[in-house]
């Protein structure tokens, strides 16, 4: 497995269709169905590296994202998202703090 190069809460910007966004959840390589993969992943990326849960910057939805696809976001401005704040507990210096999690 690859290590990935993006972490839980960094700001990327997506080199395919041009948005902001923010990693909410990273996987060691492709978690989703064959189907979903043939008919979503047009640019055929590697299913054995790191894909990113993405929250989409000025929208209601997220993505999933290959790493290929991303780069760092140098534009440290916030990423407007109904749920930042169900993850994140604030942003600081461009990179978004992860909420404490109470495991019972």
């Amino acid at each position: 497995m690859q290590r990935a190069r993006f972490s839980m809460g960094e700001i990327i910007h997506h080199k395919l269709f041009n948005y902001r966004g923010v990693i909410f959840d990273v996987d060691d390589s492709m978690q989703l169905s064959d189907e979903w993969y043939e008919q979503v992943a047009k640019s055929n990326p590697p299913r054995d590296k790191p894909w990113y849960h993405v929250m989409v910057d000025n929208q209601f939805h997220t993505t999933y994202v290959a790493e290929q696809n991303l780069e760092v976001d140098n534009n440290h401005s916030p990423i407007v998202h109904p749920f930042i704040d169900a993850y994140f507990a604030q942003i600081k210096d461009g990179h978004y703090i992860l909420k404490s999690r109470n495991i019972n």
